[in-house]
């Protein structure tokens, strides 16, 4: 019987080591994902801060160089003779990306890539207070100084050049405003799931089915920053990371999730509570395109049918399984569309 015991304890020993194995493996496997997604979102702020003397003074941030980056992409969707045939069809080759809210530069990292790939010149900004623009959101009350960087670059422009706009999210009213103001500077506006408001309307309206009026958001959100005080009207905001996760990326691989967790910072309020001023003679004339992203739980696809409804754009374009971001989730879907846009006479 006591040999029985001692026989059964070296067995129950032996599993327990074999068990604590796994563990320590499984444990050790996680650990290092961790290590290496942390290194990810790491390196992408150094490149920011590396990348961001392209232009002259803190004007702009671009993500940029594809030569770095190439090896861990997957194979271009273009061969060479299908790329040489979409430089000859696109007259105009530079694509100004225009992130939206809580976003910057860096989560256009993939569309950069794929375009520079293509023979195309993609440019993409921090907007005031965004990305690693140290602006304290407090003092970006009015969309003309979030939409800044757009601005000086757009005046920057040679006169004969022109070139398009894409804007995510609410990087569509930035883009509106673009219209409005510098309209002889844009081919083609694309509103990638984004805040295509009338003349009259706040960005916020868009959202307003899902977040409420902007007055109850005002007073009653649990996501509001008052940089000013308490005692002072709200001066931006930030969902809680579950929830941002829910709402942004509920289609997004893992890692540029984590990515996004690393590098998403609040948005100032006071640009997306204007309303927008918009003329038919320049807003109006322009070239509008709409791209609408069917798993969607930020901008749902029938809020994105609203904005296409009663605000008609020349084209409508559709990327099934993708959520608010499609840069991340479906890029490759989302550059074929951006391709094929710029390539419409």
């Amino acid at each position: 019987m006591g040999n029985r015991f001692i026989c059964m304890t070296k067995k129950d020993a032996k599993d327990v080591g074999s068990k604590s194995k796994k563990m320590n493996r499984s444990q050790r496997k996680m650990l290092a994902e961790e290590e290496y997604l942390h290194r990810q979102a790491l390196s992408m702020a150094l490149q920011q801060h590396q990348l961001s003397q392209r232009f002259e003074g803190s004007m702009s941030r671009r993500i940029g160089s594809t030569s770095s980056r190439r090896r861990n992409l997957p194979d271009s969707v273009l061969n060479n003779k299908q790329d040489r045939e979409v430089q000859e069809n696109i007259k105009i080759k530079k694509f100004v990306l225009i992130h939206g809210e809580g976003f910057g530069a860096w989560c256009w990292y993939k569309t950069v890539a794929l375009l520079e790939e293509s023979g195309l010149l993609p440019v993409a900004f921090d907007l005031k207070g965004s990305g690693i623009d140290l602006t304290d959101i407090s003092k970006v009350t009015a969309l003309a100084e979030y939409s800044k960087p757009l601005a000086d670059y757009l005046e920057k422009l040679p006169e004969d050049e022109k070139v398009i706009l894409v804007g995510h999210s609410i990087g569509g009213a930035c883009i509106s405003y673009a219209m409005e103001h510098y309209s002889q500077k844009i081919s083609k506006a694309i509103f990638l799931c984004a805040t295509m408001v009338t003349d009259g309307q706040k960005p916020f309206d868009v959202f307003a089915d899902q977040l409420g009026s902007a007055e109850q958001f005002m007073q009653e959100s649990k996501f509001l920053i008052h940089g000013n005080g308490k005692e002072k009207p709200p001066t931006g905001f930030m969902f809680e990371k579950e929830l941002m996760k829910g709402l942004y990326f509920n289609q997004s691989p893992t890692k540029d999730i984590a990515l996004a967790m690393a590098s998403m910072r609040p948005c100032p309020l006071g640009p997306i509570m204007e309303r927008l001023t918009l003329s038919p003679e320049k807003y109006g004339s322009g070239r509008r395109f709409y791209i609408q992203t069917l798993d969607d739980h930020a901008l749902s696809p029938d809020v994105q049918e609203k904005l296409v409804r009663e605000n008609p754009p020349e084209g409508v374009f559709k990327i099934k399984g993708s959520d608010h971001c499609p840069f991340l989730s479906k890029p490759q879907s989302l550059h074929k569309i951006l391709v094929e846009i710029a390539q419409i006479p």
